[in-house]
C-alpha cells in the first residue's frame, strides 16, 4: 500500500466519502510544504473555500495564521485561479521523509553499546537475562514511541521534538524542565558515543604500537578532536548532515553482514586460541545463564549500561521542524526503527552468546595436545584448549567476558567491524549532536528561563541554531574529558528515563481529560499503555542509578519552581487546563448536592467594582479576607454599551498582576439599576453563587443629581428585597451584603499598579467592630478572617457592644464559643459632649438640605406635585420622623475610640422602606465621616455565619 492510498483509505474512514478525503489530501499537501496555492473552492463560489487547514494553525508561535474572506467579500466574489498539487508529489515528499525518519532513529539506536559493550552484557548476564534486558528496555521505547506518535498526530509539531509535544501537552511548567534536561541529555548521549569511538581508536592506536600519550588522555584528545570535526559538519548544514547519515548506514549494513557471515565461517586456530568456535550447543548453554563478576555485576547495573542504546527513538521527532509531514513520518519511522534495531540486538547477542567461550588467553600454546587433560577445568578442555589459568587467575583478555573486540574477531573481516563501530558510535553522536541545538533553541524561543534567549537566533534558509551547536560542543567536550563510558551511560539513562516518563505521563493525561482538543489520528495506543510507560521509566531510574534518579529530579522540581513562580504569559491549551475544567466542573457538580451548613458559611462576594483598576482599594479589601478562603466576582456594570474584549483581557491580566483571586465580568444593562438586580440573581453557578454584595461608597453623592443618588442605594434595597423574597430554608442561601467609604477610596483610577491601605502591614493596630445589631455574625467573621492574612495577623479586634455590665458577659462568653479570640470587648458609652453633638447635628442637617422640598413653606401645593419633577427628594414630615440623633452620636463615638485604629466595621443601619435615598445617604455619611482609616459598614441577612455547636 503506498503513502497515499494509506492516507487516503485513513482520511476516508473518518469522512466517509471518497470526495471529502480527497479534498482534505489536497487541503494536507498545501501544509507538506508546497510551492503553488492549494485553494479549493467550495460549491457555493469560487471564493468561498473549502475548509483550509491554515485556518486553524492559531495555536503555532510566530505563525501568521491565514484569515478566511469576510461575509462582505463572499457577497462580492469573483472567479479566482485554483492550483492543485500533483498527489505524485505528497507521495514523494512522504515517502522521502519516512524513510529519513527511519534511517535516522536506526542510526541512533545502533550506538556504541552495540559493538562495545553488548558482547559484555551478553556474557556477564547470559543469553536469557539479556534477552531479557533488551526487550525490557524495548517495552519500554516501544510504548514511548506509541505515545509520541500519538502526540504527534494529534497536531503540527514544529521543532523542537520532545520538549514540544511535552510543553504544549502538559505547560511551560513541566515542559520547561524537561526541555532543559533533555537538551542537556542529548549532549551528553553525544559525548557518550564520541567517547565510544575514542575508544576504538585508543585500542587501534595501541595495537600498532603508535599511542598519542597513555590510555586515558589518548580517549580525551581522540574524543576532543572528533566531536570538532562533527561540530564542522553540522555547521555546513542539513544537506551535509544527511549525506554523512546515509553513508554511516549503508556502512553499518556492510558490518552486519560481515560478522553474521562470519559466525558461520569455520574458525581458525588463531580464532580458537580468543575462545571463538562458531555455533555449537554446549558454549550456547554454558552462554545462557549468567556470571557475575566485579563491581558491575548485577542485573540492573548492566540494564543501565545497555539502556542508552535504545534512546534513540526520539530522533525523528528531534528533527520535525525539518520535516513536511512530521504526523506521518514520525509514527511509522520510528515503529519501524525500533522492530529492526531490535531483531538485530538478539539475533548478535545470541549468535556470540552461541560462538564464543567466557574466557581464552589468546594464547596458541594453550592448545591441548592429544588427550591429556589433566588439571584442566572449564569447556575449553572439551573443545581442545586449556584456558584454566588465566580463567581462575583472572586475566584472560579474551574471550566473552573480557575483550569488547568479540565482534570484530568473530565477523569474516575485522576491519569492518571496526568500520561499523566507527559509524555506529559517529553516526550516533552527530544525530545527538544536531538534535541537543534544535531542542535548546525551541526552548529558548519560549522565553521560560532568563540569560537564554541569546542561543535562541537561527541563521540561514533553515534557521540552523549556530549558537546552541556551540554550547552543545562545550557540553559535550567537557564530558568527553571524564572519559568513562559506563559512567556516562547511567547519567544519560536517568536523564532520558525521565523525558520518556513525562512523554507517556503527557499522553495519559491528555487522553484522560478527555479534552475536545486531543484527537490524534493515529489510535493503536491506550492511555493505560502510556500509564504504565511513565510508572515504569521512574521505577528503573531509581533501579539504575538511585542518586543520579533523585540529583535528575531535584533538577526538575527546581525548573518547575522557577517557571510555576514566574507564570509565563504563554496558553498552549495544555491538557492541565483541560484537567483543571473537568477537576472545577465535577467538584461544582458535586458541591451542588451538598446541603449547605452553618459552620462550612464562606462570605462570597460580588464586589461592583467597575473596571478594577479603577477602584483598587475596594479590590484589595475583598481580596484580603477571600484569598484561598471563598469566590470573589468582580462585576463592571455598563450601561447600554459593552467592554471591548482587548479592556477585559488587560483587566483579567491587572487582576493577576495584582494577584488577586477574583473573577471579572463586565455585565451590559439598559440601566444600572436593572443591571444590579439581574447580577444579584444570575451571578455564579450552583453553590459557588455570591453571598455578599460588596460596593465603594459613593463619596460624591452630594455633588450627583437625585437619580444617580437613587439608583445608588437601590442596590440595598434591591438586596433586602431578593432576601425577602428568596427560598429561604434552614441554611444560608439569601445574599448578604457590605458597604466600603474610605477618604482614599476614590470612583477615579489609574492603569498602573496602586500601592493601596490594605497592601500594607499593618502591625500591632486594631481592627474596631461596633456591633450595634446582630445580624447573624457577619459582623464579626470578616474582620476574624482579616486576622488569618499577612498584612493583618497581629492585629487585635476590638468590639464595641451597646449595653449593661451583663451584655459584657453574655459577649465575652460569646468570643470564646466561637473561637473568634477577640481581643478587647467593651461596652458602648453613648454620652458625647453636647457641643461636638450639636456640630455634628449642624453637619447633618446641612448635608440633606439641597434635597429636601420643604414642603410646609410653600401653601397650596401637595407633596405628590413636587415630587413629580424630583421623587427623591425629602419632605419635611420625613425629616423630622427619620432624623435620629442616635446615628450622629454614634459617629462622635466612633471618631473617639477608633483614632488609631487600622479598620473600623459597624453594622449597617437597614433602610426603612418609606425612607428617602438622599436621607439615607446622610445617614451612613453622617456615620462614617472624619474617621483616619477605611471603614466599612457591614450587614447580614439575620440569618446565622456563626455557630457554637459542633454539629
Amino acid at each position: 500500500m503506498t503513502i497515499t492510498n494509506y492516507l487516503c483509505n485513513g482520511i476516508e474512514k473518518r469522512f466517509h466519502s471518497n470526495a471529502a478525503a480527497e479534498l482534505l489530501l489536497n487541503s494536507v499537501s498545501e501544509r507538506q510544504g508546497s510551492r503553488m496555492d492549494v485553494r479549493r473552492s467550495s460549491l457555493y463560489s469560487t471564493l468561498d473555500l473549502v475548509p483550509q487547514l491554515e485556518h486553524y494553525a492559531r495555536s503555532l508561535p510566530h505563525h501568521r495564521m491565514k484569515s478566511r474572506p469576510s461575509l462582505e467579500a463572499l457577497r462580492r466574489a469573483s472567479d479566482i485561479v485554483l492550483k492543485i498539487t500533483p498527489k505524485e508529489t505528497l507521495t514523494k515528499q512522504v515517502s522521502n521523509e519516512l524513510l529519513s525518519t527511519q534511517v535516522r532513529c536506526m542510526l541512533n539506536i545502533w550506538g556504541v553499546i552495540l559493538f562495545l559493550r553488548l558482547s559484555l552484557i551478553t556474557s556477564q548476564a547470559g543469553i536469557l537475562l539479556t534477552w531479557l534486558i533488551i526487550l525490557m528496555s524495548v517495552t519500554v521505547t516501544s510504548v514511548t514511541a506509541l505515545s509520541i506518535s500519538a502526540i504527534a498526530t494529534n497536531g503540527r509539531v514544529i521543532s523542537g521534538g520532545a520538549y514540544f509535544m511535552i510543553s504544549r501537552s502538559l505547560g511551560p511548567e513541566i515542559g520547561g524542565p524537561i526541555g532543559m534536561v533533555f537538551s542537556f541529555a542529548n549532549a551528553l548521549a553525544c559525548a557518550l558515543n564520541t567517547v565510544g569511538f575514542a575508544e576504538v581508536v585508543r585500542d587501534l592506536l595501541q595495537e600498532f604500537g603508535v599511542p598519542i600519550v597513555d590510555p586515558i588522555n589518548d580517549i580525551r584528545i581522540v574524543g576532543v578532536v572528533t566531536v570538532t570535526v562533527l561540530l564542522l559538519i553540522s555547521l555546513a548544514g542539513m544537506e551535509w548532515e544527511s549525506k554523512t547519515q546515509i553513508l554511516f548506514f549503508i556502512i553499518l549494513l556492510v558490518s552486519f553482514a560481515n560478522y553474521l557471515v562470519g559466525t558461520v565461517i569455520p574458525p581458525s586456530v588463531e580464532k580458537q586460541a580468543l575462545g571463538i568456535f562458531g555455533y555449537r550447543s554446549d558454549i550456547f548453554v554454558q552462554n545462557l545463564t549468567p556470571d557475575w563478576r566485579g563491581p558491575e555485576g548485577n542485573f540492573f547495573e548492566l540494564f543501565a549500561i545497555f539502556f542508552p542504546s535504545a534512546i534513540g527513538i526520539l530522533s525523528g521527532a528531534n528533527i520535525s521542524g525539518d520535516l513536511k509531514d512530521p504526523a506521518t513520518a514520525i509514527p511509522k519511522g520510528t515503529l519501524v526503527a525500533i522492530f529492526w534495531t531490535t531483531v538485530s540486538y538478539l539475533v548478535i547477542s545470541v549468535t556470540v552468546g552461541a560462538c564464543v567461550l567466557r574466557d581464552a588467553s589468546g594464547n596458541i600454546t594453550d592448545i591441548l595436545v592429544g588427550n591429556i587433560t589433566d588439571d584442566c577445568v572449564g569447556l575449553g578442555c572439551q573443545l581442545g584448549w586449556n584456558f584454566t589459568e588465566c580463567a581462575q587467575t583472572q586475566t584472560c583478555e579474551y574471550g566473552l567476558a573480557n575483550s569488547s573486540k568479540v565482534l570484530g574477531q568473530l565477523s569474516g573481516f575485522y576491519h569492518l567491524i571496526t568500520a561499523g563501530v566507527f559509524a555506529a558510535s559517529l553516526s550516533s553522536a552527530l544525530g545527538f549532536l544536531v538534535s541537543a541545538p534544535k531542542v535548546f533553541q525551541c526552548l529558548c524561543r519560549d522565553n521560560l528561563y532568563p540569560y537564554i534567549g541569546f542561543f535562541a537566533k537561527g541563521y540561514g534558509k533553515n534557521d540552523e541554531p549556530l549558537r546552541a551547536y556551540l554550547l552543545c560542543y562545550i557540553i559535550a567536550v567537557a564530558f568527553i574529558l571524564i572519559a568513562e563510558l559506563n559512567l556516562i551511560a547511567a547519567l544519560i539513562s536517568n536523564f532520558f528515563l525521565c523525558s520518556y516518563s513525562l512523554i507517556n505521563f503527557s499522553c495519559f493525561h491528555a487522553s484522560i481529560t478527555n479534552s475536545p482538543g486531543w484527537r490524534p489520528s493515529f489510535h493503536y495506543y491506550s492511555k493505560w499503555t502510556a500509564l504504565f510507560g511513565a510508572v515504569i521509566s521512574v521505577v528503573l531510574m531509581f533501579l539504575f542509578t538511585w542518586w543520579a534518579a533523585l540529583t535528575t529530579f531535584c533538577i526538575i522540581f527546581f525548573l518547575f519552581g522557577y517557571v510555576n513562580y514566574n507564570k509565563p504569559e504563554v496558553n498552549w491549551g495544555s491538557s492541565v487546563q483541560a484537567g483543571t475544567y473537568n477537576m472545577a466542573l465535577s467538584y461544582s457538580v458535586a458541591l451542588s448536592g451538598v446541603e449547605d451548613h452553618v459552620k462550612n458559611f464562606r462570605p462570597q462576594c460580588l464586589v461592583l467594582t467597575g473596571p478594577p483598576n479603577q477602584r483598587p482599594a475596594l479590590v484589595d479589601f475583598v481580596a484580603s479576607f477571600t484569598k484561598h478562603t471563598s469566590l470573589m466576582i468582580c462585576e463592571d456594570l455598563c450601561e447600554r454599551q459593552s467592554r471591548p474584549q482587548d479592556a477585559t483581557d488587560w483587566l483579567l491580566k491587572w487582576l493577576n498582576k495584582r494577584k488577586v483571586r477574583s473573577f471579572y465580568t463586565p455585565f451590559t444593562a439598559d440601566s444600572l439599576r436593572l443591571g444590579a438586580r439581574h447580577l444579584l440573581q444570575a451571578s455564579g453557578l450552583g453553590k459557588l453563587k455570591s453571598n455578599t454584595l460588596v460596593l465603594g461608597f459613593k463619596a460624591n453623592w452630594r455633588d450627583s443629581s437625585g437619580n444617580q443618588v437613587s439608583a445608588y442605594c437601590m442596590h440595598t434595597y434591591t438586596n433586602i428585597n431578593i432576601h425577602y423574597h428568596s427560598n429561604i430554608h434552614s441554611f444560608i442561601r439569601s445574599p448578604l451584603f457590605a458597604l466600603l467609604t474610605a477618604d482614599d477610596i476614590s470612583d477615579k483610577g489609574d492603569s498602573d499598579q496602586i500601592k493601596t491601605v490594605f497592601q500594607n502591614d499593618q502591625g500591632k493596630k486594631t481592627i474596631d467592630v461596633y456591633w450595634i445589631a446582630d445580624d447573624g455574625g457577619l459582623t464579626l467573621l470578616v474582620p476574624y478572617l482579616l486576622t488569618r492574612r499577612k498584612h493583618w495577623h497581629r492585629s487585635k479586634v476590638r468590639v464595641f457592644i451597646m449595653g449593661d455590665e451583663q451584655n459584657m458577659e453574655e459577649g465575652l462568653l460569646w468570643s470564646f464559643q466561637f473561637c473568634l479570640f477577640l481581643s478587647v470587648l467593651k461596652r458602648l458609652l453613648t454620652s458625647v459632649p453636647l457641643f461636638l453633638l450639636l456640630l455634628s447635628l449642624r453637619r447633618f442637617v446641612d448635608s440633606v438640605a439641597p434635597f429636601r422640598l420643604y414642603d410646609e413653606q410653600k401653601e397650596g401645593v401637595s407633596i405628590q406635585e413636587l415630587r413629580q419633577s424630583a421623587p427623591w427628594k425629602i419632605s419635611d414630615k420625613e425629616f423630622e420622623a427619620f432624623k435620629l440623633k442616635r446615628k450622629v452620636r454614634l459617629n462622635e463615638i466612633i471618631r473617639r475610640n477608633s483614632q488609631h485604629a487600622a479598620l473600623v466595621l459597624v453594622s449597617l443601619p437597614v433602610p426603612h422602606s418609606d425612607c428617602p435615598s438622599a436621607l439615607y445617604m446622610a445617614w451612613l455619611d453622617t456615620l462614617t465621616c472624619g474617621l483616619h482609616c477605611p471603614a466599612v459598614l457591614i450587614r447580614g441577612n439575620q440569618q446565622n455565619v456563626l455557630t457554637y455547636y459542633c454539629q
